[in-house]
């Protein structure tokens, strides 16, 4: 039976009895209906899985005893930086979730010339906290044991002013390359644009800046489809899919 995997924010360790912080006690307790003496696997990002037992169970607390360790990396050896336009709605959330589930290690959304999303700062921040949980479920969903990285939103131009990767990708349908074409690569950029594309002075400014042009084929794909058909190709040709 496959245990549940929770992730905590906090120093976890051998032996070390810990209380599980009130989202993860009331969905162990009051979603789950878990009960004391069930197993679970705890996990803080630090690539470590945390074997515990819950060994208390109040209304609004969960207490679980850590037995044992194991350093476990479910990790592929491509490392892709995913640069992703705003997206209404919960477009931007699906994203962020499948990517992770897909093996990206850091996502960046950006602001396009085309991008129909306002950027209100009060508000950003409250969706940085979100998006980060949606990364953190879907590294629980996974058996990931390293957190993925939500990066605050940047302009488009200074994005790629300052990213420094092996290889950078802009997915432009107008372009003749495909990803069958590219080198053997082990870290890399992909930027997807907004449901307009990138417009043609971003695409010129990428390709200054040595991002590589290219497409996912005759059918034009939607902003949210369009990532996770280019990582699944790329996984199956550099990482481990």
């Amino acid at each position: 039976m496959r245990l549940n995997r929770i992730y905590q924010n906090q120093a976890l360790d051998e032996g070390k009895s810990i209380q599980l912080n009130a989202e993860a006690s009331n969905h162990l307790a009051n979603v789950l209906r878990m009960r004391e003496g069930e197993k679970l696997i705890l996990f803080n990002g630090d690539g470590h899985e945390y074997y515990a037992i819950i060994s208390a169970i109040h209304k609004k607390s969960v207490t679980a005893l850590i037995q044992s360790m194991q350093k476990i990396s479910r990790e592929s050896p491509l490392s892709i930086h995913l640069a992703q336009a705003l997206a209404k709605g919960d477009k931007m959330d699906l994203v962020i979730q499948k990517a992770v589930e897909l093996g990206v290690n850091e996502i960046t959304p950006i602001i396009t010339e085309r991008c129909n999303v306002k950027v209100d700062a009060e508000r950003m921040d409250k969706k940085l906290e979100h998006w980060q949980k949606v990364a953190i479920s879907a590294c629980e969903q996974t058996g990931r044991n390293v957190l993925v990285s939500i990066h605050p939103p940047l302009n488009f131009v200074k994005f790629i002013e300052h990213t420094q990767a092996k290889l950078k990708l802009i997915l432009h349908p107008e372009n003749s390359q495909r990803l069958s074409e590219l080198p053997t690569v082990k870290d890399l950029l992909l930027l997807v644009g907004p449901e307009g594309g990138f417009s043609e002075t971003e695409v010129t400014l990428a390709q200054s800046k040595n991002c590589i042009a290219l497409n996912l084929g005759p059918r034009i794909l939607r902003t949210e489809t369009a990532p996770l058909a280019a990582i699944s190709i790329l996984q199956a040709r550099f990482g481990d899919i």
